[in-house]
């Protein structure tokens, strides 16, 4: 009798089946230095459970609270678990015995502890027989579907035998320590990895990993080379497994300012590929590693790790690493760069906690302390059963072509959405929903000419709104929202067409001020509208010789101005017309994106890979306290931003859920008169990511939460005001979604889609 197709076949519910009394022990092996078995839950429920992956499928053991007993438990200890969940796979070893007083027992590997250790759930006394043998048969049939990612409806028992594993398992001895239920044992597999990986042997590498390079280039000179342990970080039991004792990895150059990194040993080559900030490189002194991710060619990408014997190897790697990233963006010889900027790069990599915070920020006011722990508590205890994706009805909203920018409004409670060369227009409500209003149909120039802007802004009270024609870079467009009409055509000037442009200061557009500010590939400059013929002031316009490649422009409240380039640095300045006060280096990406907080402390850089904070606040010597916008930074001293990447694993696996490389929307704060920025926003793909600007702070590796749609996310930003609301637009949706929503980055929230907007 196939039961897993009894038990699916009738039921919509997650759970398959379940052993409703028992006992949860880990026992350790002989050889492990822990040496003793300990019982993690004395009063216990096992079930398996789906997951929201097809074919994939979970054991899952929670702890049985006696009346009170749950209350008590939180009151004393916050950190306690009371569910632990292993993905059910092959490499578990599950298996079946019996207790020497007749108790059957399921064992299965831990495969995050040492060598030899096994969870063990002894069913207690009177527990059904056929409830134990449908358990066991489940299973079998779960981790048939997970190896052959098909249904196990048409298996036949010597199929599924392939899976029962033959070993014996001693009944568990009495533990030398008896956890007190709930508070011991290791943290449930989906929520630790191993940040040292063990000597564990991968039962196989997993995908086409090797690549000769001499098929493809010519080798100029080699950087340098080192050796190291290899490790492939293993999706489904999420811990990095060791392939190779003894590997060497080569950073080469194969001209044209291009570099291949080879991985390889005398047995055979591992890896090789070209090096670019795709990698998402991240250096951690601390475990004597370095973290990347490679990219078949199917599209799928693995997370692998080298581990150095010492600080001075991985020191070594890491620079011939990092001078091939920098010299590949900048078409320039590393050596040519000054100690202080080569040693910027270098810091700004490590998986290494900020500067410490000013003072202001570590004695922050008790309401924005019981605010933060309200977010945190929110989002542990969300119920998926809630709606916090508020439906837009944005359905009313169509046409040819997709959604591509986003305006959110200021002064008045609205956001709008570019579609092709349509404008729609929401409404938020008092309930933190979006509601379709109108749709302002046809954009064209005042000759009549239809385009789709590439920009958008609004502008001047939230009245009217400045777009930007792909095909007329040296004009911009005037958009009177009453009437719904492109009113006017402002050309800039003949010989600089306009990048990018931002309002005079952080919240000019709640006002009537009429100018704003523009960049184009090497100057940045005022525009006044009110200006007869031109509309660029050529008293505030600055110009560079060289290329600069700008790219982005942000301000601050006070109108001081943040402006970012191609090769990845950002200069700051007090005012436009003058030179900047200080440059900070470029990294080894280009900027795509300005942020700056209100009060100009912060500056928000997104890349296509990460995102970067900057504090800008000079620290120590004669204008200690100042920002980088008003005086230069000492030329030791230049802020060191701090990098806010995904963690390789993580970015792992999204690839290989999407197919698609990582590349992040405009990063924002969230913003509002006389508020505080707490929160980041961007996103990837489908993938919708939120930061926490104090756990940032704190150098917590993991500060960020994340939620997943069916479909690539194409702009975002919170609503004006709030800190806890995010607008989304989807390529045919728009919604307001409540941060509570978002998860902790597991494996199951990373393959996990919200359908749309839900009602």
């Amino acid at each position: 009798m196939n039961f897993l197709k009894r038990v699916l076949g009738s039921s919509p519910k997650q759970e398959l089946v379940s052993i409703p009394s028992g006992r949860l022990y880990l026992s350790r092996s002989q050889n492990s230095v822990k040496g003793y078995s300990e019982c993690i839950f004395k009063d216990a429920v096992a079930a398996v459970r789906r997951t929201t992956t097809e074919f994939h499928y979970q054991i899952v053991v929670q702890r049985a609270y006696e009346e009170g007993e749950e209350q008590l438990e939180d009151e004393e200890d916050e950190e306690s678990f009371d569910e632990y969940t292993f993905l059910i796979d092959e490499a578990l070893h599950f298996r079946e015995s019996q207790s020497d007083e007749g108790q059957a027992i399921f064992a299965w590997k831990d495969l995050l502890g040492d060598p030899g250790d096994l969870f063990e759930f002894v069913c207690d006394e009177g527990t059904d027989t056929s409830v134990i043998k449908d358990f066991f048969h489940i299973v079998l049939q779960c981790q048939y579907e997970r190896k052959y990612n098909k249904s196990s409806k048409l298996a036949a028992d010597d199929e599924l035998s392939e899976f029962i594993y033959v070993g014996h398992i001693q009944s568990p001895p009495s533990p030398k320590v008896v956890a007190s239920p709930g508070r011991s044992g290791p943290t449930t597999p989906n929520r630790r990895r191993s940040s040292v990986p063990g000597a564990v042997v991968a039962p196989a590498t997993p995908g086409a990993v090797s690549t000769t390079m001499a098929e493809k280039y010519k080798v100029n000179s080699v950087l340098g080379s080192d050796e190291a342990e290899l490790h492939v970080f293993d999706a489904s039991t999420g811990v990095f497994l060791l392939q190779e004792n003894v590997a060497t990895a080569s950073v080469k150059d194969i001209g044209s300012w291009t570099y291949w990194l080879d991985v390889t040993s005398p047995k055979k080559p591992w890896l090789g590929f070209l090096i670019s900030a795709d990698i998402n490189p991240v250096f951690n002194y601390e475990h004597l590693s370095f973290i990347f991710n490679y990219y078949s060619d199917d599209g799928s990408a693995s997370s692998w790790l080298l581990h150095f014997k010492d600080a001075e190897t991985l020191e070594h790697f890491q620079e011939i690493l990092m001078r091939a990233l920098w010299e590949s963006l900048n078409q320039q010889s590393w050596i040519k760069a000054n100690y202080d900027e080569r040693d910027y790069v270098l810091q700004a990599f490590n998986d290494m906690s900020m500067e410490d915070a000013p003072a202001e920020e570590e004695e922050e006011p008790e309401e924005f302390e019981d605010a933060d722990e309200e977010v945190q508590n929110d989002a542990e205890a969300y119920d998926e059963d809630e709606d916090y994706d508020n439906v837009l009805g944005n359905r009313e909203f169509q046409g040819e072509g997709k959604n591509s920018q986003l305006a959110v409004g200021y002064k008045h409670d609205r956001s709008f959405v570019v579609r092709g060369n349509k404008l729609g227009v929401f409404k938020h409500t008092p309930g933190n929903t979006l509601a379709f209003s109108t749709t302002i149909e046809n954009l064209r120039t005042p000759d009549g000419k239809a385009f789709s802007p590439t920009k958008v802004m609004l502008h001047a009270e939230d009245s009217s709104m400045i777009l930007q024609n792909p095909n007329k870079k040296s004009s911009l467009y005037s958009m009177d929202l009453e009437y719904g009409k492109i009113v006017d055509e402002w050309k800039i000037h003949d010989d600089v067409p306009v990048t990018s442009f931002t309002p005079s200061k952080k919240f000019s557009q709640m006002t009537s001020e009429p100018t704003f500010v523009g960049i184009s590939d090497n100057s940045l400059f005022r525009v006044d509208p009110r200006l007869a013929g031109n509309k660029l002031v050529d008293s505030e316009h600055q110009s560079y010789a060289t290329k600069s490649v700008f790219s982005a422009v942000a301000t601050t409240d006070m109108g001081h101005l943040a402006v970012a380039s191609a090769k990845g640095d950002i200069r700051l300045y007090d005012r436009l017309g003058i030179r900047a006060k200080t440059q900070i280096p470029a990294l080894g990406e280009a900027i795509i994106g300005l942020d700056v907080s209100a009060d100009g402390h912060w500056i928000l850089a997104t890349c296509k890979t990460y995102l970067l904070l900057i504090d800008a606040t000079i620290k120590d010597g004669k204008y200690a306290g100042q920002l980088g916008f008003q005086r230069s930074f000492a030329k030791d001293s230049k802020p060191r931003p701090k990098c806010l990447q995904l963690s390789p694993e993580h970015v792992a696996q999204m690839q290989t859920e999407t197919k698609q490389p990582l590349s992040f929307t405009l990063g924002h704060f969230n913003a509002g008169v006389n508020s505080k920025e707490t929160t980041i926003v961007s996103s990837s793909g489908p993938y919708v990511i939120t930061w926490n600007l104090k756990q940032i702070l704190k150098g917590d590796k993991i500060s960020y939460t994340i939620k997943r749609y069916t479909d690539r996310v194409t702009a975002d930003n919170f609503k004006f005001g709030s800190d806890k609301n995010v607008i989304v637009a989807l390529p045919d949706d728009v919604g307001m979604v409540n941060k509570r929503s978002f998860k902790k980055p597991t494996r199951e929230s990373i393959a996990t889609p919200v359908k749309q907007f839900r009602g």
